[in-house]
């Protein structure tokens, strides 16, 4: 594959970065497109030939246009991946969450590109489905723009293959976490920002009682799978959870971190914020049959890698 070239939206960012590293590894020339309002060039091995780095933002459809040209498949990670960020400036996000989408679309459709893997979010669902696994059926309520954005931006996926031709991959994403996540944002997943004040030593607040429950998964185990979504011959059609069918509690999470670390600094509790959700697990019975999963690095192992970083 190494002739083959993969264009990465937010390559710089925490997802984008690991999938970078994998790409290179396995071969590929990786182009990465970043605004690098989130990510970091520290992230990228920019010393590495078959990487090209261009800095700028997906809601420049130009830019974008460019970008695209020679690539063999797009990976679509750029976002404002925020949910309060999505409420408080609802019109600023929308340019990079849903106009960065259909500016993709377009400019694969310019550049004769086919396959494109999507990164979508469990936040589609809202609050349907708390009480058992969420599978792709289940009723779409988006409580955020950001959520809303996503959810759009599907739908362009969808009619992009089937006018132009397009080989869509889109994945729901629930709870990423690992290395690269950044925790100095207030919009960062709760993992990386609880493990940082942790290892410092500064009082945790939790938004809400701790009870609420997220399914989360290792950046190593996501990357196997956003590879396999890269090479496979066909792209299956409608949109994959991506979650390992299990859940860990706010508290639980707290007490692993307390096991890894020895002890934790004060944790307080307080409202829950505006568009959150309680509950939230994957049925992932789409994702196992048609991707070739890897052992799910347990949560404790996760959490050492990002404490170890």
């Amino acid at each position: 594959m190494s002739d083959a070239l993969v264009l990465i939206t937010g390559g710089a960012g925490f997802i984008g970065s690991n999938l970078v590293d994998a790409l290179l590894a396995k071969g590929y020339a990786v182009r990465v497109l970043d605004n690098l309002s989130t990510g970091k060039r520290s992230n990228l091995p920019l010393d590495n030939p078959r990487l090209q780095l261009l800095e700028g933002d997906v809601a420049d459809a130009a830019l974008v246009a460019r970008a695209a040209v020679g690539a063999t498949a797009v990976v679509h990670l750029a976002a404002v991946a925020s949910v309060q960020a999505s409420v408080d400036d609802p019109v600023s996000t929308h340019q990079s969450n849903f106009v960065g989408s259909l500016n993709v679309c377009e400019a694969m459709r310019q550049a004769g590109v086919k396959r494109v893997v999507f990164a979508s979010s469990a936040a589609v669902y809202g609050n349907n489905g708390e009480d058992d696994s969420i599978d792709e059926q289940t009723a779409k309520a988006p409580l955020t723009p950001y959520a809303s954005d996503k959810l759009a931006s599907e739908h362009y996926f969808d009619f992009y293959r089937r006018q132009h031709g397009l080989e869509p991959v889109i994945f729901r994403f629930f709870n990423i976490f690992g290395p690269r996540q950044d925790p100095s944002s207030p919009y960062s997943g709760v993992i990386s920002i609880f493990s940082e004040r942790a290892q410092k030593g500064l009082p945790i607040a939790v938004f809400g009682d701790g009870e609420q429950t997220r399914d989360f998964m290792y950046v190593g185990d996501l990357v196997a799978v956003l590879v396999q979504a890269v090479e496979m011959a066909e792209a299956p059609l409608g949109a994959i959870n991506v979650g390992w069918n299990r859940t860990t509690t706010l508290k639980q999470l707290l007490q692993a971190l307390s096991e890894i670390i020895g002890s934790l600094p004060a944790v307080s509790y307080t409202e829950p914020r505006s568009g959150d959700i309680r509950h939230s697990r994957a049925n992932n019975q789409r994702l196992a049959a048609s991707f070739t999963l890897p052992e799910p690095t347990p949560l404790k192992v996760g959490l050492e890698k990002l404490l170890n970083q």
